[in-house]
């Protein structure tokens, strides 16, 4: 079996993550890296690329071409719409889904003109709203790059990552979560998402024991939302699961807005619930704030 990757450091220890766990359970698996147009255009801000799926394309063309098996995808990127003859076959149990602050104790306690460093919208978005005052600036890299450009003070003083990538590189003593009613993460953060061909019974089978049944239908909800919503990976649309309860946010782009809304999530069909909350934030403007 062959698994695909980008090239990052995270990219490939998710990838040997699962490759580590098929291996326990009998099956021998390598790993292809595949260069995807968001790596090779690591200097321009994420929302300033055209399309969706920077991250992903080039994986599953190699999946459909048939060079890989199966695409590990850190699933916040995966767009909520495959491509045909795709299908997520699995989500491993998911890790701990919050934002996490490099640089500083929490958003609120930073100084104000301080320079805040994020690729994401989302992100861009919620500081905005949160601390006007502080200066947001684009930060691109993988995380351990990132990581030292705030450490070594290079273009900000602080910055916001995904919680679960730094622990999974061992660099989360290097930040404090965040409370998610401030800073709410993106649809799917920190699960992974191994997709395959949709006709591919075997593989299927054999990835059916790493799949958890909770984060599935978390992560379920909550890319019922985005799609519901009509908005990408880099839209400022975010997501929180608190036991069984699904809440949905979109902000401004100026961050002078911002609508946060819930609803029940029922185990036969998690994805009503991010149906119902999309209507919720519909019915308060969010398509007018996306339309910005």
């Amino acid at each position: 079996m062959k698994l695909g990757t980008r090239g990052s450091r995270l990219a490939q220890w998710q990838a040997e993550w699962v490759r580590e766990r098929l291996a326990a359970l009998g099956v021998a698996a390598d790993l292809v890296v595949i260069k995807t147009r968001g790596d090779a255009e690591a200097n321009r801000p994420l929302h300033e690329l055209e399309g969706k799926g920077f991250f992903t394309k080039e994986i599953e063309d190699a999946l459909l071409d048939g060079r890989i098996d199966v695409a590990v995808h850190s699933l916040k990127d995966l767009p909520t719409q495959l491509p045909a003859g795709l299908a997520l076959a699995a989500v491993p149990k998911r890790h701990d889904p919050r934002e996490a602050l490099v640089g500083g104790a929490s958003l609120r306690d930073l100084p104000t003109g301080a320079r805040v460093g994020t690729s994401s919208l989302r992100r861009v978005t919620q500081v905005r709203y949160l601390r006007p005052d502080l200066q947001v600036v684009s930060l691109r890299g993988n995380v351990p790059t990132r990581v030292r450009k705030v450490l070594a003070g290079d273009g900000c003083d602080a910055a916001l990552l995904a919680l679960a990538g730094l622990e999974r590189l061992s660099l989360g003593g290097r930040a404090t979560p965040i409370d998610p009613f401030e800073v709410m993460s993106a649809p799917g953060q920190g699960a992974l998402g191994l997709e395959i061909r949709a006709d591919d019974r075997a593989t299927r089978d054999a990835l059916r024991p790493l799949a958890d049944a909770a984060s599935a239908r978390a992560v379920a909800a909550e890319r019922a939302l985005l799609a519901a919503l009509g908005g990408g990976c880099q839209a400022p649309v975010a997501a929180w699961v608190d036991g069984q309860r699904l809440f949905g946010r979109v902000t401004a782009s100026d961050g002078a807005v911002q609508l946060t809304a819930s609803a029940q999530i029922e185990t036969a069909r998690a994805e009503a619930a991010g149906e119902a909350v999309a209507r919720l934030l519909e019915a308060e403007g969010a398509a007018s704030l996306l339309a910005r």
